[in-house]
């Protein structure tokens, strides 16, 4: 078995886990930590779009049963796989020179991978907790959950990354 997906299988598990027990916190009555989206932007960017929607839909799916969320996650995580390859070709314009396609601090640099982060956290953000309130009533709670936990979600994924990479990975 390749040694990418066998990484994958794993992070997939440990992700789906760690959500789980990241979904009971809720920081300031506003702020969900969304760990497990790691995997969706670690996945390798040469893959085929079809692989990629399939594991991001089977993640979010994971998360809507043991969280009790009706199919939220699975749209904003299908949604997330469609849009990262758009979003990480308009900060990295040498894909094929990458020696690892997979999306790492290591592989990119800090400040094009927080970039890359950054933008599809916010954007997983807004599609869930505008799916969630599904009103404008009372959009300045809404505005204040997305922008809490997308910050706390970007931290969280900085550490794991972290955690994760290797130092192995070359740098573009």
């Amino acid at each position: 078995m390749n040694k990418t997906i066998l990484q994958i299988i794993v992070l997939f598990i440990v992700m789906i886990l760690a959500q789980v027990v990241c979904y009971k916190i809720l920081l300031f009555n506003v702020a969900i930590p969304i760990v497990f989206i790691y995997l969706i932007l670690r996945l390798p960017i040469n893959w085929n779009l079809n692989i990629n929607l399939t594991i991001a839909f089977l993640m979010g799916l994971m998360v809507d049963i043991t969280v009790n969320t009706p199919g939220m996650n699975a749209l904003c995580c299908t949604l997330l796989a469609a849009v990262r390859y758009p979003v990480f070709a308009l900060y990295v314009s040498r894909e094929n020179e990458m020696s690892n396609p997979v999306p790492s601090v290591d592989t990119l640099g800090f400040n094009v991978y927080l970039k890359y982060m950054a933008t599809l956290t916010v954007l997983y953000c807004t599609m869930l907790f505008t799916i969630q309130a599904f009103t404008i009533r009372n959009w300045p709670l809404t505005l204040g959950r997305i922008a809490a936990s997308s910050l706390l979600t970007i931290i969280l994924l900085l550490a794991i990354d972290s955690l994760v990479s290797t130092r192995r990975e070359k740098r573009l």
